[in-house]
């Protein structure tokens, strides 16, 4: 613990954006998944569709602003545009009258999720000193995570409040993503380019020459981590067909987000101590294992296991992914090197989510989680490969 002492204001303050927004965006789509089934009559593939394109654009955008923020030499500003877009989308969640208004609203989201993303988390290692990078990641994502939590928990308090009623809940979620973007624009100064180890350069697509096996080694990581880890709005459907009722439907999102809040900070902790391909290992078992809890589940018990491992997945891997790309990416394609990996990472995880959503429809709930365990599985496998290239501890 005694590296939060060292770790920046910048980076603290960040992480209390992410969770605002995280709030904001949580209230809203701990709940989604339930009122795009039971309210507008989505099916599973239709639901899985949706959170497949939208988390995929939020992905893939990542990494046109992840390059312009290293073209520019800035990154705040279009992070403040990200969260900015991010806030105004939410009140479209509101009106919104059919699955196609959802998606859109969901693609804007996730449109500023993306402009937002990659410089972000660049600004992160910008702001701190790459001995405690993994701390810093691991900071940022259990801040961002805690308003993973709160969202859902707030979001059970106004579905009480307000008798169920979906769409007065949803205005709510305005009010913390305003506060975040109010947040980041005062809360958080930007260091120059030249205290960032060195000025900023035009990007060309041959400066992708300079990331190097080790990067593109992580970027295959990443893919497989996407692939096996489809939405987590099939959590909230398997909770919700053994029988969770739709007023509780965020409970899942606040069981699994509390265990990714504890687990992601100590893990990236461990990050800066251990072997980093030993921690993404680790994650990945406990991965698989989830996937195989909820495939067998025969009641909401079994669901709150399942739901748990797979937070306690998501803390062990998230920020540690993050820190291994800003260790393997030169300071001034650092922006570039967290879109490319978000590029891949958003195709894998439309594909994901889309097999989740056809298997769930076509054969059953068990065959969505059972073929999760198999990707997981397929990942690890991955990891287990020799590489001829240099050690990889240090990313």
């Amino acid at each position: 613990m005694g590296s939060a002492v060292k770790i920046p204001k910048g980076v603290w303050a960040l992480g209390f954006v992410s969770m605002l927004m995280d709030i904001s965006s949580e209230l809203i789509h701990s709940l989604l998944p339930v009122f795009m089934v039971s309210t507008l009559g989505a099916s599973a593939l239709a639901v899985g569709l949706v959170e497949g394109v939208a988390e995929s654009t939020a992905l893939i955008s990542k990494v046109f602003s992840g390059t312009l923020s290293d073209y520019l030499g800035r990154r705040k500003g279009l992070a403040v545009f990200g969260y900015a877009l991010g806030a105004l989308s939410k009140p479209l969640f509101a009106i919104a009258a059919s699955v196609n208004a959802v998606l859109a609203a969901r693609f804007m989201d996730r449109i500023g999720k993306g402009m937002r993303g990659a410089p972000r988390d660049a600004l992160v290692a910008d702001l701190t000193p790459e001995p405690i990078r993994g701390a810093a990641y691991g900071l940022r994502q259990s801040l961002d995570t805690i308003g993973a939590f709160i969202g859902p928990l707030l979001a059970i308090l106004l579905m009480s409040v307000f008798s169920g009623n979906f769409r007065a809940v949803f205005w709510f979620a305005v009010i913390p993503g305003v506060l975040a973007v109010v947040l980041l624009s005062v809360g958080v100064q930007e260091p120059e380019p030249t205290t960032q180890g060195q000025a900023r350069a035009p990007i060309h697509w041959r400066s992708l020459r300079q990331l190097d096996a080790a990067y593109w080694w992580i970027v295959v990581a990443g893919t497989m981590f996407a692939l096996a880890r489809f939405s987590e709005a099939f959590l909230i459907l398997q909770a919700h067909q053994k029988g969770l009722p739709d007023m509780l439907a965020p409970v899942v999102f606040v069981l699994m987000n509390v265990i990714y809040a504890l687990s992601a900070y100590p893990a990236g902790i461990l990050a800066d101590r251990m072997d980093r391909r030993l921690l993404l290992s680790s994650g990945l078992i406990v991965l698989f294992i989830s996937d195989i809890v909820l495939a067998r589940a025969q009641g909401l018990g079994a669901v709150a296991v399942g739901v748990g491992l797979w937070g306690l997945h998501m803390g062990l891997t998230q920020g540690l992914l993050a820190a291994m790309v800003a260790a393997a990416a030169p300071a001034q394609l650092r922006g570039t090197a967290f879109g490319l990996f978000n590029l891949a990472s958003g195709v894998a995880m439309l594909a994901a989510s889309a097999l989740a959503g056809f298997l769930w429809d076509k054969i059953g709930p068990f065959a969505t989680f059972y073929a999760g365990s198999g990707l997981a599985v397929a990942a690890l496998a991955i990891l287990a490969l020799p590489r001829r290239t240099k050690d990889y501890q240090s990313v």
